[in-house]
C-alpha cells in the first residue's frame, strides 16, 4: 500500500463515505486535534514509567474511535461503517483511575504550573491539546449532530491527564510547582 495518493495535493482530504473537504475545514481541524492528543499520549508513553503505558494504551484506542466518528461525511452514521463507540463505561474507567490516583496524592490547595518530570510535562502538554480538542468539538457540534459521550469523554480525559501528571511527579518525588501569581 502506497502511503501517498496525491489526492490531497489540491488542499482537500477524503472523509469516511467518500466525499472530500478542504484540509482547513473545522471538521478536519477537530479530528486532527484528536490525532494530536493521541500523538501527545504516545510521546508521554515513550520512555515513561511502565504503570503509565498500560493506562494510556486503551485511551489511545478510544481517541481513534472518536477520530473515526469525526471523520464521517455529513449524513453518514457510525453504524453505516460499523464503527465502535465510546461508551459511558470508558468514562467510568477514567473516573475510577482519577479517584485511585488522587487517593495517592496530597490534596491540591493551590493552582500549579505544568512542570516537573518529563513524563508529567508531557501529560500536561497532552492535557492542553485535549482541552483544545474539546473546544473544537463543541464548536463542530453546533453544525453537526455528535454523540455527546465523546465530549464527556474528552472532558474527563483532560481531568485524567492533569491528575496523572501530578501522579507522575509524586511517584518520582517531585513536588508540584505552585503558581505564585
Amino acid at each position: 500500500m502506497k502511503i501517498y495518493t496525491r489526492t490531497g495535493d489540491d488542499g482537500t482530504t477524503g472523509l469516511i463515505g467518500g466525499s472530500r473537504t478542504a484540509k482547513d475545514d473545522l471538521q478536519i481541524d477537530t479530528y486532527g486535534t484528536i490525532d494530536e492528543v493521541n500523538a501527545s499520549l504516545g510521546l508521554a508513553r515513550s520512555g515513561g514509567p511502565a504503570w503509565l503505558d498500560s493506562l494510556v494504551e486503551p485511551i489511545q484506542n478510544e481517541l481513534f474511535v472518536i477520530g473515526s466518528h469525526l471523520a464521517l461525511a455529513d449524513g453518514q452514521s457510525p453504524d453505516d461503517w460499523r464503527l465502535p463507540r465510546i461508551t459511558p463505561t470508558s468514562i467510568e474507567r477514567l473516573e475510577k483511575q482519577i479517584d485511585l490516583a488522587q487517593s495517592e496524592l496530597p490534596p491540591l490547595k493551590n493552582f500549579i504550573l505544568p512542570a516537573g518530570t518529563e513524563t508529567a510535562s508531557r501529560l500536561h502538554l497532552a492535557r492542553t491539546v485535549c482541552r483544545r480538542a474539546e473546544r473544537l468539538i463543541v464548536t463542530f457540534a453546533r453544525s453537526r449532530s455528535l454523540d455527546p459521550v465523546m465530549l464527556e469523554y474528552l472532558n474527563r480525559l483532560s481531568d485524567w491527564l492533569f491528575v496523572h501528571a501530578r501522579l507522575a511527579n509524586h511517584r518520582s518525588g517531585v513536588a508540584d510547582t505552585i503558581w505564585t501569581g
